[in-house]
C-alpha cells in the first residue's frame, strides 16, 4: 500500500516519542516521580501532544473511521433530540436562554441541540480545552452563526442550563493503592528506558473507610469535584445535567471492585495499561457520582436526580421518537437504553441552581436520588 495508509501510524508514533520526552523532564523536574493524576493531564490534554489536543479523529462508530470510541450523539441525532426536552424544561423553569455544553467533542450533540431547541436558546456556548476539536466544532456549527460561542473558561457569573455528556469521566484522577496496613498515591517513574508504577505513601484517602481488600487500587476525583464546585459557586441561576459512566459510592468502592475503573480506549478496543502508548490512546475512570452530589451540594446546587441514562431517556421521550424513525436510528437508539449497552452502565444527574428546584422530567420516574 501507499504513503498514505502508514502515515497515521508514524503520526501516532512521533507523537507518543514527543510526550514521553515531556513527560520525562516532569519526572526529572518533580525529583524522579510524577503522580498519575499529572501523567493523565498531560496524556489527555499537553498542548499540542495530549490524546484530545492532537487533532485526532476520536469519535466515531466504527474503527474504520480512525476513531477509538463512541459517544451517544455519534450512534444516533435521537440522543440529543431525547436530551433537549429535559433541556427545554430546565430553560423555561429557570428563566434561562443560555445553554453551556462542557467537552462537546466534534460538536454533534452541540449540533442536535440547537436544531431541537430552536429559538429557545439565543446562545449556546461550549467550553472545550482542545483547541483541536474547537476547529471541528466551529466547521460543524458553523451555520448557527453568532448563536454558538467559544469560551476559554467560565465567567465570573453565569446564568444558564449546563450539560455534560462524558465530560466528568475524562478529567484526571488520582490514584491509591492500599497494601492491607496503609494508602499510598500511585504514580510513575522513568527506568531503563520506560514508564514504571512507583507508589509514595500519602495522607490521601477514599471517601468511604473500606473495607478495602489488600493490594486494592482505586480512583479520587479530586478534580472532577472541583470543577462540579466551581460550576456551583459560579451559576447564579440556571441547572446543570451530567450523563457519563460511574456509580453511586457505595458501588464505586466495593470490595469487589479492588482494581478500580481506570480503562483506555484505542480502535474501539479498551484495554489497561495507561502507560503503554501515552497520548495515542484515551484514558478514563468511572465517575463517583455520590461525591459530584456531595461537591454540588456544599457549593449551594440542588440535586434535582439521579437515575440510569436508559430511565432518563425513556423519562424524556426517546421511545416517542424512535416510533417516527428510521430502522438505523432506531437500532442505535436501542443501545442508549438498554441495561447490557449504555442504559445501565451510564448514568444521569441533574443539578438546580439559585434556589430553584423543579420535578425534572428526566428523573419523573426511576429516581435514585436516595442511593447516592
Amino acid at each position: 500500500m501507499g504513503s498514505d495508509s502508514v502515515r497515521p501510524q508514524d503520526e501516532s508514533a512521533s507523537v507518543v516519542a514527543a510526550l514521553g520526552d515531556r513527560v520525562r523532564e516532569a519526572i526529572d523536574d518533580g525529583g524522579g516521580w510524577l503522580s498519575f493524576e499529572r501523567l493523565m493531564a498531560m496524556a489527555l490534554y499537553e498542548p499540542g501532544l495530549g490524546y484530545y489536543a492532537a487533532g485526532r479523529q476520536v469519535f466515531g462508530a466504527m474503527p474504520q473511521s480512525g476513531s477509538d470510541f463512541v459517544t451517544a450523539p455519534e450512534l444516533t441525532p435521537l440522543f440529543g433530540r431525547a436530551l433537549a426536552a429535559p433541556l427545554a424544561q430546565a430553560l423555561r423553569e429557570t428563566g434561562c436562554d443560555t445553554v453551556v455544553e462542557f467537552g462537546a467533542g466534534a460538536g454533534a450533540l452541540a449540533e442536535q441541540l440547537l436544531d431541537a431547541l430552536g429559538p429557545a436558546v439565543r446562545r449556546y456556548a461550549i467550553v472545550d480545552l482542545s483547541g483541536a476539536l474547537r476547529a471541528r466544532q466551529q466547521e460543524r456549527l458553523q451555520r448557527f452563526g453568532a448563536r454558538v460561542e467559544w469560551w476559554d473558561a467560565l465567567p465570573d457569573r453565569l446564568v444558564a442550563v449546563v450539560v455534560g455528556n462524558e465530560v466528568l469521566d475524562a478529567m484526571p484522577v488520582q490514584l491509591l493503592h492500599f497494601d492491607g496496613a496503609r494508602w499510598y498515591e500511585r504514580g510513575v517513574t522513568w527506568v531503563q528506558g520506560r514508564l514504571h508504577w512507583a507508589d509514595r505513601p500519602t495522607d490521601a484517602r477514599p471517601p468511604v473507610d473500606g473495607p478495602f481488600l489488600p493490594g486494592t487500587v482505586t480512583e479520587v476525583h479530586r478534580q472532577a469535584e472541583a470543577f462540579v464546585a466551581t460550576l456551583g459557586r459560579t451559576l447564579e441561576r440556571g441547572a446543570a445535567f451530567f450523563l457519563d459512566y460511574g456509580f453511586p459510592e457505595a458501588e464505586y468502592y466495593h470490595p469487589q471492585r479492588h482494581g478500580g475503573t481506570l480503562m483506555c480506549h484505542r480502535g474501539h478496543i479498551a484495554d489497561t495499561d495507561p502507560l503503554a502508548d501515552l497520548g495515542a490512546k484515551d484514558i478514563t475512570a468511572h465517575v463517583n457520582f455520590t461525591g459530584i452530589a456531595v461537591a454540588a451540594q456544599q457549593a449551594g446546587l440542588a440535586v434535582l436526580g439521579y437515575t440510569s441514562q436508559g430511565r432518563f431517556l425513556i423519562n424524556s421521550g426517546l421511545v416517542e421518537l424512535m416510533a417516527d424513525a428510521d430502522l438505523k436510528d432506531r437500532v442505535a437508539a436501542q443501545r442508549l437504553l438498554h441495561e447490557h449497552e449504555m442504559g445501565e452502565l451510564f448514568k444521569v444527574i441533574g443539578l438546580g441552581a439559585g434556589g430553584r428546584f423543579f420535578d425534572a422530567l428526566g428523573f419523573a420516574e426511576g429516581d435514585r436520588t436516595h442511593r447516592l
